[in-house]
């Protein structure tokens, strides 16, 4: 074993250590800890209003007028994704001169599923 193997051990056993002591600090607070150096990976947190399946001749015949009926309700809430994948619920509220997202539920945020 070269050193360089050696050391990429020693940083997995390290990275083991922190999850563990991640996942028993959560379980006391009620909030999942991340190890230090997952805190800043950047994730794509969308509020998807709804879709519309149609078909490629009706894509064609779309103009700046068109209004098209998507498949969820007026007033429901509306699905919050982390990387394409459902987490929860939420609906629109303003912030500031921005739109911003009022959480309503979260169904268990599992980091695993969130990988591309």
């Amino acid at each position: 074993m070269n050193l360089n193997e050696q050391l990429a051990g020693d940083v997995i056993i390290d990275d083991l250590d922190a999850a563990e002591q991640a996942t028993s600090t959560a379980g006391r607070t009620g909030a999942r800890q991340l190890p230090q150096m997952m805190r800043r990976i950047p994730v794509t947190l969308t509020l998807e209003v709804g879709s519309a399946r149609v078909s490629l001749q009706e894509l064609m015949e779309i103009q700046p007028s068109s209004v098209l009926p998507l498949d969820s309700l007026a007033g429901e809430p509306l699905v919050i994704k982390v990387n394409g994948t459902p987490i929860g619920r939420a609906e629109v509220v303003v912030a500031g001169e921005q739109y911003g997202l009022k959480v309503i539920d979260l169904d268990g945020l599992n980091l695993d599923m969130l990988a591309p």
